[in-house]
């Protein structure tokens, strides 16, 4: 699964569920604060209400290993793409 055109199709899918994840986060936070803006759920912690919510711990945890997946694929994508191939 090192071939470039892979490693895009993985990356492409990422950024789907990604933006995906980023509309349930900001959905639980908008249940909970209905005004907040996509703006304010990236910097959850001036919202006690959303750091003691563990739902909404739980989903904003899955979009940043989400997020730290497709760092680490396009990561790789760069290594296949300058002909290394070393490394996790």
């Amino acid at each position: 699964m090192d071939s470039p055109s892979d490693l895009a199709r993985a990356d492409a899918l990422l950024d789907e569920l990604i933006a995906q994840q980023r509309q349930k986060v900001l959905a639980i936070a908008r249940q909970l604060l209905p005004k907040l803006s996509s703006e304010d759920v990236l910097n959850p912690d001036g919202y006690p209400l959303l750091r003691s919510d563990m739902i909404f711990n739980y989903e904003d945890g899955l979009l940043a290993g989400l997020l730290t997946a497709q760092m680490a694929l396009r990561a790789r994508l760069r290594n296949v793409d300058s002909g290394r191939t070393g490394g996790a």
